[in-house]
């Protein structure tokens, strides 16, 4: 079946090797090599909004392709991914905190780690002007599953139209952060009138997925080209399963 892999980067970089939480890095010299090999199999590299039309019908679906996608927002990816990604013509997307923009990600801080500064709203607003879609990774960078109605509504709908204020321009993608969703949280996401919701669940997004709660493939530290591209090829059964609704926005 033709399936679309959004893989999931978070920071980009030089890093010292980590025993835990490897797949929130990925080195840039194996970041620039995972993107060549992109180029060199001639693997379609599409924009969000261009992967959920074809996903829902609305363009040819290719037999394989990949959506880059960026989880939180952070400077490196600025500084590092950026650059490279210009350098191939390669579409991407990066999901922001709304009220953690240009502040750091101190939830890093609770395992050990290096708190990474997070774009601010000048830097994504420049991003998106230099063709990158920015969505939403919520307002706090909090688990969603069981929250309480005003609270997901403000995690949900609000960051939204922070984010719609400070970018002028559109937010129709989300991110649930951690990958943590329920149905409550996949109602919330459509009743804000996102087009599409990604999680932390592996495998390759086919028309078979609910649109609000689309699976992904994590990009870590330790994966040179040769586990790059087992991720990309290897069977896309997903790995557990998901909530979803019965029926698409």
């Amino acid at each position: 079946m033709s399936g679309i892999s959004i893989l999931m980067y978070h920071q980009v970089g030089r890093f010292a090797p980590m025993k835990s939480h490897r797949a929130v890095y990925c080195d840039l010299g194996r970041f620039r090599m995972q993107m060549r090999a992109l180029r060199a199999l001639r693997v379609p590299v599409l924009s969000m909004t261009d992967a959920v039309a074809r996903l829902a019908g609305r363009a040819p679906l290719p037999k394989r392709a990949v959506v880059l996608s960026f989880d939180d927002g952070c400077e490196n990816f600025y500084e590092n991914a950026l650059p490279v990604l210009e350098s191939f013509g390669y579409p991407a997307i990066v999901y922001a905190i709304a009220g953690l923009a240009g502040g750091r990600a101190d939830w890093m801080a609770e395992h050990g780690h290096p708190t990474p500064a997070l774009m601010s709203f000048a830097r994504l607003r420049e991003i998106a002007g230099r063709g990158i879609e920015v969505g939403s990774h919520g307002a706090s960078h909090i688990r969603l599953e069981g929250l309480p109605a005003g609270k997901l509504r403000e995690e949900v709908a609000g960051s939204r139209d922070r984010l719609e204020q400070e970018l002028g321009r559109a937010v129709p993608h989300f991110c649930y952060p951690y990958g943590s969703h329920d149905l409550a949280a996949i109602e919330a996401v459509a009743q804000a009138g996102y087009r599409s919701a990604v999680t932390c669940q592996r495998g390759a997004a086919t028309a078979a997925f609910d649109p609000l709660a689309l699976p992904r493939k994590a990009i870590s530290w330790g994966d040179d080209v040769a586990g790059f591209l087992w991720k990309l090829y290897a069977k896309d059964a997903p790995k557990g399963v998901a909530p979803s609704r019965t029926s698409g926005p």
